[in-house]
């Protein structure tokens, strides 16, 4: 008898993706900064692919005040694919992290 498949729709890969990123120390939210005119046509903070089982993704952060950005985005970009690999059982490919603003 075969195992059952598991189907994770594209809802609880974004969903996923972004609990991750926010379970990271210095990420105020996912998401775009600026007005809500920029933030409606800018399009969602978090897209995902998946292609054969592979899942890329492209996410956007607001940081808070004082931290350093490269070293953020590295660690949102360990975390997602942390995520991808041990909760949804998918291989992770490409992680484009874009910080869009610093809040507060």
């Amino acid at each position: 008898m075969s195992r059952p498949e598991l189907i994770v729709g594209p809802a609880v890969i974004r969903e996923t993706v972004r609990l991750a990123a926010l379970e990271v120390p210095g990420v105020l939210r996912v998401g775009r900064s600026g007005g809500w005119l920029r933030q409606r046509f800018a399009g969602s903070p978090v897209t995902t692919r998946l292609r054969g089982g592979e899942v890329s993704v492209r996410i956007a952060i607001v940081a808070r005040p004082g931290q350093p950005l490269r070293p953020l985005a590295g660690h949102v970009r360990v975390a997602v694919v942390a995520a991808v690999e041990r909760q949804l059982g998918l291989v992770p490919g490409e992680v484009t992290v874009s910080v869009d603003g610093v809040g507060a």
